[in-house]
């Protein structure tokens, strides 16, 4: 089965698309616009609609991959080589992938193209991942952890899964309150609290964030192991507040987006 995806312009979705490694494999002006891309087992393919508005789109498909990690890195690499920078709101934009604790516990991310059509990236199950029905839902499956954990879990799901930013910025901010713990704990749900900021707008309270997570870093009293682990969360905060702003040749586009799962 192959995804046909509406966008105005496909000669900006073909753009788009060869400069995160696919290739076109079709492209037609009439008597409709149609372009194809491929690469190894991934087929997109877009039509024409004028007047289709990215921030109205409900269009989405799902690639599934045995390393998500392997493809997120082809991807934010063609993203710099366009915009300089990753960006992380706006149209496009891209989230980081993430274990999905509504998916079996299997790790995804999203790209959502500048016309608004949402490409999710999922790691393919095996067999310690295989996701199950539990009263007409997907089983929960933690990573485990303190409260901190699973409230970051919780977060990804309504915000990653669902789009739903506000509430997942509640849940995190409120755990990270309470929080009493390690710092290596603490790092990598701060890193996530940056990047919900700035999805949602708010770029001084993720600057003040990376701020909180910089000071971490720069604790002497953690040894090499729990050193890595806060340097490895603030460099993900960092590349978030610096993917905070839309590409300037869509800003006029851009817009925080509503998930249409």
């Amino acid at each position: 089965m192959v995804a046909m995806l509406p966008c105005p312009d496909i000669d900006e979705m073909a753009g788009f698309w060869t400069a995160l490694g696919l290739s076109i494999t079709y492209h037609q002006q009439r008597p409709n616009p149609y372009v194809a891309l491929k690469r190894g087992g991934i087929d997109l393919h877009y039509f024409g609609m004028p007047g289709v508005a990215p921030e109205d789109s409900y269009s989405t498909c799902m690639i599934l991959v045995p390393d998500t990690g392997a493809l997120y890195d082809l991807f934010t690499s063609g993203l710099r080589s366009l915009y300089g920078k990753v960006p992380v709101t706006g149209f496009p934009r891209i989230t980081r992938p993430r274990k999905r604790a509504n998916n079996a516990g299997l790790s995804g991310f999203s790209v959502v193209d500048p016309a608004g059509n949402w490409v999710r990236v999922s790691r393919l199950p095996d067999a310690r991942h295989q996701p199950r029905a539990v009263d007409d839902r997907v089983e929960w499956v933690s990573a485990g952890g303190g409260r901190l954990a699973v409230a970051v879990e919780n977060a990804v799901v309504m915000a990653d899964s669902h789009g739903d930013v506000p509430q997942a910025l509640r849940i995190l901010s409120g755990a990270i309150g309470k929080h009493d713990g390690p710092p290596t704990e603490l790092a990598p749900a701060l890193a996530y609290l940056a990047e919900l900021q700035v999805r949602a707008g708010q770029p001084d309270a993720a600057r003040q964030t990376l701020d909180r997570l910089t000071g971490l870093a720069t604790d002497d009293t953690l040894g090499p192991e729990d050193l890595a682990t806060v340097r490895q969360a603030l460099g993900e905060a960092e590349e978030a507040v610096a993917g905070s702003e839309p590409p300037d040749d869509l800003a006029g586009r851009a817009g925080a987006g509503t998930d249409p799962i």
